[in-house]
């Protein structure tokens, strides 16, 4: 089979889609299928090209074996609205080039969000005559409006006219979670034309660890109950919750803490919070490479993922559950729907309303009289869940079954 992945994200950027391309693209490889990834220079989430990159139109080079075209983009930092539309704009139409410089191909996976390089996968696809598969990760635009990004109704209008055009027009949807699936099929989709393809997990990277000695030292955990927060500060976690949380248990519970990993736009906003709430049982530990995470799950009894109190994040399964489901550590989910079902199906975490401190220290509270047989058996839950659902060879095995197809 061979395969061109289009997308805007890739590493040495980090996040859930540069990791899912990057491990899709090794497990084709590995199954000895033709695999290339056109992308932009790295450019996430600071706005900022690294030199090694900076100046040219074009690149190719092998990314811990897999083959990448990167080219232009123009980078821009989260904020402007206009100028973030500048930006994948601009990787939308010099993605054209990348493809180009490809060899030929069967298929065309194109990312989504941005929207927009949907306009490349299609018109890519006729000239490569292959097959287009449009991967949804985000619904876009109604992801953007409901979390008051998005407001122009104009461009809202046009963004709507495009959306329609390129579900239409694709061979083959392929949906991040089952409600993602759900709407496709709503909007006109055939359902045998849609199929899922979630975000996973190296199994063997995160795997359980004994507890990580020098960690809890330079953090001072020991004798800690640690719920760790690992991933991006944004608007959409809604992490002043946690916060709130964390000072309504501070006297009542005081091994308990807090444990924030990660950077983001909503970093200070954050640390100010915690000042404000004088908070001793809280710690941001910054951003850390993914190298390391594995000890950061080592050190963690409970990973916390944490979701706004959205109808549209009910279809979410945000990437930060299975690194930790695979690593044996239960997960705390902030939210509602389909991740919450799974992790309650499954018996590998605990279930807490999103954005309600109270609600969710009543659920750490439970946690804390839970006997040590219960939380090994949610551990155990999660490893195996994560080994046979949610591992990459499982994962591109169904997308083979799905692309292979006539």
């Amino acid at each position: 089979m061979r395969v061109i992945y289009l997308c805007q994200h890739f590493p040495p950027e980090t996040g859930a889609p540069q990791i899912r391309v990057f491990e899709v693209s090794k497990e084709l490889m590995k199954q000895g299928h033709q695999i290339e990834v056109i992308t932009a220079f790295p450019h996430h989430p600071h706005g900022v090209i690294p030199p090694e990159y900076r100046g040219k139109f074009y690149m190719f080079e092998e990314w811990e074996g897999v083959p990448v075209h990167r080219t232009w983009i123009y980078p821009s930092k989260k904020g402007s609205f206009w100028k973030r539309l500048a930006s994948y704009f601009s990787f939308t139409f010099s993605a054209f080039y990348g493809l180009l410089k490809a060899k030929p191909t069967d298929v065309i996976i194109c990312n989504s969000p941005p929207l927009f390089l949907g306009i490349t996968g299609y018109l890519g696809a006729k000239l490569k005559r292959a097959k287009f598969v449009f991967n949804i990760a985000d619904i876009w635009p109604e992801s953007a409006v409901e979390l008051g990004i998005l407001k122009n109704k104009t461009f809202i209008k046009l963004a709507e006219i495009l959306e329609r055009f390129l579900y239409k027009k694709s061979w083959k949807i392929a949906a991040a979670t089952d409600g993602i699936g759900d709407y496709m099929v709503n909007k006109g989709k055939d359902r045998k034309d849609v199929f899922l393809l979630p975000n996973g997990v190296n199994t063997d990277f995160f795997s359980p660890l004994s507890p990580d000695t020098d960690l809890m030292n330079e953090l001072n955990l020991h004798g800690k109950t640690v719920f760790t927060y690992g991933g991006n500060l944004g608007y959409a976690q809604g992490l002043d919750s946690i916060l709130e949380t964390a000072a309504l248990l501070q006297e009542e519970y005081p091994n308990v803490h807090f444990l924030f990993v990660g950077d983001g736009p909503e970093k200070e906003h954050l640390l100010a919070l915690k000042d404000k709430l004088s908070l001793s049982n809280v710690t941001f530990y910054g951003a850390v490479p993914l190298e390391k995470m594995p000890k950061i799950f080592s050190i963690t009894d409970y990973s916390v993922v944490s979701l706004r109190n959205i109808n549209l994040f009910k279809g979410a399964r945000p990437s930060k559950i299975f690194p930790a489901l695979s690593t044996g550590t239960p997960v705390l989910y902030c939210g509602a729907g389909e991740s919450a079902k799974i992790l309650e199906t499954e018996n590998c975490g605990r279930i807490a309303p999103p954005e309600d401190p109270e609600g969710i220290a009543n659920v750490i509270r439970g946690l804390q009289d839970l006997t040590k047989d219960d939380y090994l058996e949610m551990s155990s839950n999660g490893r195996k869940l994560a080994i046979s659902d949610y591992s990459w060879k499982k994962i591109v095995d169904d997308l083979l079954l799905n692309i292979e197809q006539k």
